[in-house]
């Protein structure tokens, strides 16, 4: 009896235990791919945007809080490539793990909707999920460094303000973009426009990114209206993707010091960078919830009327001389 608990337990746990291999595998990835583009402040490595932290939120609001060993696990690991582990080390562990649980339980205390079909929803994400619940990571990986010495205490608000931003940018970036994919439809099931309407929205994405990116006339503005164009046609499906895309152009121009940001100084790229991405996330962010949710009331509105008018054909058969939706 005790060897078909213990089967039916090993069963059980086997799911989520693989589960959590897979997430810290992908945490690490990705934040490999977060440090290509790092930044150095007083000897702490911060990067503008941290992708593992919209990744790590994502399978928790999709998988649930059992996920939480595999986000500690892959941050291990990627603190072990860059130094030897210490309580500096252990801090930072507990921070990334921590912010995203914490933003997880916040959220859904507020009633979270994984779909971001309301603009609550999308307040709630960028309002808990990114400012509120990042603090915690910045605050303990920047506090345990100044603790244990590596980070002169001078330089903690400086590398507490770069490392909640990099974070809080994940969540506003990749979160969003995890979240989308979750709602695609069947590529059989779109019809051929629309798949040349995302075509020229992604041509457009990339040429005006680039544009912007790369002369030194200070023109970031242009990507707004492909932003709006996304976000209006296709929702987050549409616009996450292109905040992601043109964060990546950004953020290379401001570490690489050229475009935009030319001739400035680390601290005013940085600042540059930061209010361009945080304002190119929450227009899509929240521009598509606004439209995702007046598009679910039409929805419900022409069920109701569609309802209204059979329950009329049958209570008074002929009565009904317009049906709904009217034919077009």
């Amino acid at each position: 009896m005790a060897d078909v608990v213990r089967t039916g337990e090993i069963r059980r746990l086997a799911p989520a235990a693989l589960g959590n291999l897979v997430l810290a595998a992908v945490y690490y990835g990705a934040a490999k791919i977060g440090l290509l583009e790092q930044v150095v402040i007083a000897g702490a490595v911060v990067t503008p945007l941290w992708p593992p932290t919209g990744i790590a939120l994502s399978c928790l609001l999709l998988l649930g809080l059992r996920m939480w060993p595999g986000i500690a696990v892959g941050t291990f690991l990627v603190i072990s490539t860059l130094t030897r582990p210490d309580l500096a080390g252990f801090g930072v562990v507990a921070g990334n793990t921590l912010a995203p649980v914490c933003a997880c339980l916040m959220l859904r205390r507020v009633g979270f909707h994984t779909e971001l079909d309301r603009l609550r929803d999308g307040v709630a994400l960028v309002s808990l999920g990114a400012f509120a619940a990042m603090v915690i990571s910045a605050t303990l990986g920047s506090g345990t460094q100044v603790l244990t010495g590596s980070l002169p205490a001078g330089d903690f608000w400086r590398t507490w303000a770069s490392w909640w931003v990099g974070d809080a940018m994940g969540v506003l970036v990749i979160t969003p973009l995890v979240l989308a994919f979750r709602t695609v439809r069947p590529f059989r099931d779109v019809p051929l426009y629309r798949w040349g309407e995302a075509a020229a929205l992604l041509v457009t994405a990339v040429m005006v990114s680039l544009a912007a990116t790369r002369t030194s006339l200070s023109v970031l503005f242009l990507v707004f209206p492909v932003i709006v164009w996304a976000a209006l046609r296709f929702q987050l499906i549409g616009a996450a993707p292109c905040v992601l895309l043109m964060s990546v152009f950004a953020i290379s121009a401001a570490t690489g010091r050229y475009g935009p940001f030319t001739g400035r100084s680390l601290l005013e790229s940085m600042v540059n960078l930061q209010a361009f991405n945080a304002s190119a996330a929450l227009t899509a962010l929240l521009l598509s919830a606004i439209v995702t949710e007046q598009n679910t009331i039409r929805r419900k509105i022409e069920q109701v009327c569609q309802e209204l008018a059979e329950v009329v054909d049958r209570l008074a058969p002929g009565e009904s001389r317009r049906r709904w939706p009217p034919e077009r």
